[in-house]
């Protein structure tokens, strides 16, 4: 990090982001310019996903009904209240979870050691002890899972250090946040109901984390064309083309939070048509966005078809498919670290005993392992600054001699034979087509495809007016976005 700045390597797949925004809005741009559906007249369609979500509404009562008359303990709202701006709405959430946990011990410690408090709420606590921006909060609900413990119960341990395998624990440490930091951490807190590990990675440059925050609110939780559960869904869709497992745990538990039907995780075979003919677009959007054309937008807003999506919905659909796509490539980048309350964030054992004075074998080898890496980034950094100022030197003889060099080392590349190892069924589910994925579209020997020139793109002139007319204020927020990230980046990415 320099100054206000950020080097290019601190913030893996913006520049993913931005392109992937450029290639679905020029996309949209020309359906919008050369279609003759008759639909295609760039007017929103003024429907709010409060308007949409009747049947999820009357799901998520049903499954709180459920819920609260066979336990009325658990109620998510138990938790949410600890989400709250207000000091005293927080303390009395506290309460009344401290009272409803220390309850069900009661009545499992006299039900003679029955099972009295299930495993998503132990979860939850873990992860608020670990996780919550108030710190009050955090002590008291670590010493609630303490006393859990103490009844006899085993409590989950979260396991990995810290919010990324890259980066020390002790850079996110409270007492060295910067204000601003600190406060927009609370802010994601109370806006989202978790402060999960990429808005702590993101914290290390809050200027850029308020801007995502911002975004990413209105994309899931203001009103918009889609339903608030679909969206989750297809932000689902999208991290699993990435087989970005992290992602696809975090909305799944978004999607039934807000009143989504829970046998639609059973896979995309089980949701609806109109999401299933999503599905070609996303794994074009996600590997080959080139090989896009108007037909397939065409064949999505066809009036009379099947599963017919409005041009408003689909833009909604594709800005969040395209965000969670470069989502996923950040989280790859950033080797960030499963939550307390992911699969791979936990385990119920007791920890293992050590002594005090040195640390765990397990906790030698991260450290080692985070600092290999480490050592391997700063190399990689001296490097490319010693290419650059060669590159800065170089004649036009000299930049013709290395293009020729390249081009024939590249012919004796050969593919890797190594197979990567099969996603795990929970994201495998939602993806159709697992094989399809990233291929050179300049293939020697091939027809080459129809290329879109950047140089015949601009987002001010053809991306921001048109998102704008679709889905009011999204253009907006993007164009901030890209603006800081070209900022942070001495105007390298993004633009």
């Amino acid at each position: 990090q320099g100054g206000n700045r950020v080097h290019r390597w601190t913030l893996p797949g913006l520049h993913w982001r931005s392109c992937q925004a450029h290639a679905t809005h020029t996309l949209l741009q020309s359906i919008g310019e050369g279609s003759t559906i008759k639909m295609l007249e760039m007017t929103p369609v003024p429907v709010s996903a409060s308007g949409w979500s009747k049947s999820a509404e009357a799901n998520q009562a049903e499954s709180e009904r459920k819920r609260t008359s066979s336990d009325p303990m658990w109620d998510s709202r138990r938790f949410g209240g600890l989400c709250s701006r207000d000091e005293g709405e927080r303390e009395a959430a506290l309460v009344a979870l401290s009272q409803g946990v220390l309850l069900c011990v009661e009545r499992g410690a006299a039900a003679e050691g029955s099972v009295s408090l299930d495993k998503d709420t132990l979860l939850q606590m873990l992860r608020v002890s670990k996780k919550c921006p108030f710190r009050d909060i955090r002590q008291k609900v670590a010493e609630l899972l303490h006393t859990v413990q103490e009844h006899g119960i085993e409590i989950p341990q979260a396991l990995g250090r810290g919010p990324s395998f890259f980066i020390p624990p002790e850079e996110f440490a409270e007492d060295g946040a910067q204000e601003g930091r600190q406060q927009v951490l609370i802010e994601a807190f109370v806006t989202f109901g978790r402060l999960d590990h990429v808005t702590m990675v993101m914290g290390l440059h809050p200027e850029y984390l308020g801007t995502f925050v911002r975004t990413q609110h209105y994309l899931l939780q203001m009103d918009g064309p889609l339903p608030y559960h679909w969206r989750h869904y297809i932000a689902i869709m999208a991290a699993a083309r990435h087989q970005c497992s992290y992602l696809v745990q975090l909305h799944a538990s978004k999607f039934v939070q807000v009143g989504g039907d829970p046998q639609w995780l059973d896979g995309l075979s089980a949701a609806p048509l109109k999401l299933r003919r999503l599905n070609d677009l996303n794994k074009l959007l996600a590997h080959r966005p080139w090989l896009i054309t108007k037909e397939h937008i065409e064949a999505l807003v066809r009036p009379g078809g099947e599963g017919c999506w409005s041009l408003a919905e689909l833009i909604h659909a594709v800005v969040l498919l395209t965000h969670h796509h470069s989502l996923s490539s950040f989280i790859f980048g950033c080797g960030v670290n499963p939550e307390p309350d992911h699969e791979g964030g936990y385990a119920f054992r007791p920890p293992s005993p050590r002594p005090t004075d040195s640390p765990g074998t397990d906790d030698r080898a991260n450290r080692q392992g985070a600092a290999d890496a480490l050592q391997e980034v700063e190399a990689l950094m001296r490097k490319m600054k010693l290419l650059q100022e060669q590159d800065e030197e170089a004649s036009q003889e000299e930049w013709a001699t290395r293009f020729e060099r390249e081009k024939s080392e590249s012919l004796l590349v050969t593919p890797s034979e190594d197979s990567p190892l099969p996603p795990p069924t929970s994201v495998s589910r939602f993806a159709e087509d697992p094989d399809f994925g990233y291929e050179d579209f300049t293939r020697r020997g091939e027809t080459t495809p129809p290329t879109f020139r950047a140089q015949d793109y601009s987002w001010e002139d053809h991306g921001y007016s048109l998102i704008n007319r679709l889905y009011p204020d999204v253009g907006q927020l993007l164009d901030e976005k890209f603006q800081l990230v070209s900022n942070l980046t001495y105007n390298t990415m993004a633009m």
